[in-house]
């Protein structure tokens, strides 16, 4: 007997266009796996997420994911995942006061880069992910961030994701800026494929010939959501 999908619930609004993103790309997945997908979407603050991310106040963003999460279990939803990786800050805090399992964009990557065969990535993404290397939560798999001599690359470019994030959309400057930060990382720092660790960040790259490897956190995390929605996998212990 199959075993029975789950009802999805995700926190959105953290920004906009990552939650548009994850909603095509989880209708997308299940349908090429013929089901049916049962969804939840509620919404977050942009604004009081970056608040909480730069002051590290986990406690706090904790608690508001903690209501969210509530109203999704209200909906029906049987797990909860978070639609920003910038927003994984908080998880273990998250976990520890959610009405519902919280499916983690971050743990499943180290696996899946092993994987594909991948021994270095460079990370682009928020502030705190790039710095931390994921949440320091890659063993398998060694991660670089951008820098370049005489400059503070991590707090410039996570700005500029920042502000790519809050806008909704990624002009052409920020777009050259990051392809470019990221042929850095392989020409220099020996990266393999660069990881689009800000789920975003597909405003400036979808679509664009980098000359390099690029792998979207986004998709891997839609692909263990999808396989849920779909009873093809089984919530992590």
């Amino acid at each position: 007997m199959a075993t029975p999908g789950l009802h999805i619930g995700l926190i959105g609004g953290i920004g906009p266009a990552a939650t548009l993103v994850y909603y095509q790309r989880l209708c997308a997945a299940v349908a090429a796996r013929g089901a049916r997908l049962e969804l939840t979407i509620v919404q977050a603050n942009i604004h009081e997420l970056i608040a909480n991310n730069m002051a590290d106040r986990r406690a706090e963003q904790a608690e508001i994911y903690r209501r969210l999460i509530d109203r999704l279990a209200v909906a029906g939803a049987d797990c909860a995942a978070i639609t920003s990786l910038g927003g994984h800050f908080c998880f273990d805090e998250t976990a520890a006061v959610s009405s519902l399992p919280l499916v983690s964009a971050v743990a499943p990557l180290d696996a899946y880069f092993a994987d594909q065969g991948i021994g270095c990535v460079g990370l682009l993404g928020t502030r705190v992910v790039m710095r931390t290397g994921l949440y320091g939560q890659l063993t398998r798999t060694r991660a670089v961030a951008p820098k370049a001599p005489g400059e503070d690359q991590i707090d410039h470019l996570g700005q500029l994701y920042q502000d790519i994030a809050v806008a909704g959309l990624c002009r052409e400057d920020q777009r050259t800026q990051l392809i470019e930060a990221g042929r850095r990382m392989v020409a220099d720092q020996g990266a393999e494929a660069i990881v689009l660790a800000g789920t975003d960040l597909g405003l400036a790259f979808d679509g664009q010939d980098t000359g390099y490897r690029v792998i979207d956190a986004l998709d891997v995390h839609v692909a263990l959501l999808a396989d849920l929605a779909t009873g093809r996998a089984s919530l992590p212990a």
